[in-house]
């Protein structure tokens, strides 16, 4: 992602209102790794983002916040995407059925750690809800064991 991308560039103050980040961290998300900057941008200068880098924080933020992720997590994911991107570009390029086998067991390696990674979340979620639906239950129990009450007379 440089800035060499069709549309406009934008300053990182830009990039982070648009996105509601701060710009301290899209820095940081720059150094994990998550955000590729301009590599051809000068020590002390500006820097500046394309439409290519803003969509990316929108996708990055939308994992984060779907799916709940660490930052950890995210990197991981997005390291899996980045390097399924490449084998379908090695894909593309490649003749051989030995080559395109090595391609696909590398690519279902990368899509089992993504989806073991997204089935923990669902698992976790499926185990919030379901304490979650206990507790309704037992109060709905409760509720209905205390007498009825006149809402206009209220409860002495």
């Amino acid at each position: 992602m440089s800035v060499q991308a069709q549309g406009r560039d934008y300053r990182i103050g830009e990039v982070a209102e648009l996105v509601g980040l701060t710009t301290r961290t899209i820095r940081y998300w720059e150094e994990l790794g998550l955000l590729h900057g301009d590599d051809s941008r000068r020590k002390g200068s500006h820097r500046c983002y394309s439409d290519t880098d803003v969509s990316r924080l929108r996708e990055l933020i939308r994992f984060r916040d779907l799916l709940g992720l660490s930052l950890e997590e995210l990197v991981s994911l997005t390291e899996a995407e980045e390097a399924r991107a490449a084998l379908r570009d090695e894909w593309a390029e490649t003749t051989t059925d030995a080559e395109r086998a090595r391609i696909i067991d590398t690519a279902i390696e990368l899509v089992k750690r993504q989806l073991t990674l997204v089935e923990a979340r669902r698992a976790t979620l499926t185990e919030f809800a379901d304490e979650l639906g206990a507790k309704l239950q037992d109060l709905q129990k409760r509720r209905r064991q205390l007498p009825k009450s006149n809402p206009e007379r209220g409860s002495r």
